[in-house]
């Protein structure tokens, strides 16, 4: 399918009971749904983020008609505090999604990466927003969809795109209403029973388990240690010389077999 006829529509994203819009053009779908005052869920596409983020502020990139870049907006009966480790059950959610829909070497990289191999396949952010009783959260997804050379070189790094391990890749559409039923259906099982469902699957999906892994904390310091899963908290257990560490925050920087 090339990129001109997969255009983005709304009525074509068909998730029960999420309402589905879609905009050629916003700074941030993670924006503009939190500024928002949906009483229920919502989900939001776009064609084109020109200030799309990821992770510590970093920026979102896609050219046009080469990605799925999508927020998901939905109430949960929970405080903030209790969303600890939610990105990873999303990923599972999405990971499973694009398995189905036969990209079967996607996987997972903590803490919100999606990948295939050592190639960067998507990546998940999660805002939230305190309401009246419950907490707003938004789901931000953006997945490569087409192969887009230029982005690779840009960045310095490797990416993977749906059209590297499928063929032919579904409609934008349906890899955003794919993903999206699953997402829902994570949000509905966390909000029952936080984390612990997920970190079996979320474990095999790894990308990095079993392996030796450098990773880069947020105060600047590394550790090495090997890949042990994740806590009920979603942090990383690495095995260390010193004993197993839990990681909250940070980000893997290399990683090798044992």
């Amino acid at each position: 399918m090339n990129r001109s006829a997969d255009r983005l529509r709304a009525q074509a994203i068909a998730v029960a009971g999420l309402p589905a819009r879609v905009v050629a053009r916003c700074a941030s779908t993670n924006a503009a749904l939190l500024a928002e005052k949906a009483p229920g869920p919502l989900l939001l596409a776009a064609e084109v983020q020109t200030a799309g983020r990821g992770r510590r502020g970093r920026r979102w990139r896609s050219a046009p008609g080469t990605g799925a870049t999508f927020s998901i907006l939905r109430r949960m009966r929970c405080a903030p505090a209790s969303l600890s480790g939610l990105s990873l059950a999303v990923g599972v959610a999405a990971a499973r999604a694009l398995r189905a829909l036969g990209a079967g070497a996607a996987g997972v990289k903590w803490p919100n990466d999606l990948v295939v191999g050592n190639a960067k396949l998507g990546g998940i952010l999660i805002q939230t927003r305190s309401g009246a009783g419950d907490t707003v959260v938004v789901v931000g997804i953006g997945i490569n969809c087409r192969s887009d050379p230029a982005l690779a070189r840009r960045l310095r790094r490797r990416i993977a795109a749906l059209d590297d391990c499928l063929q032919p890749v579904p409609s934008r559409n349906a890899v955003i209403a794919a993903v999206a039923r699953e997402v829902m259906a994570a949000l509905e099982s966390f909000e029952r029973a936080g984390l612990a469902p997920f970190v079996a699957e979320w474990t095999a999906l790894h990308a990095h388990q079993g392996e030796r892994l450098r990773v880069r904390l947020c105060d600047g310091r590394t550790l090495w240690g090997l890949a042990e899963g994740i806590a009920a908290s979603g942090a990383l257990r690495l095995a260390t010389a010193r004993g197993v560490r839990e990681i909250a925050s940070g980000r893997i920087v290399q990683g090798r077999l044992a």
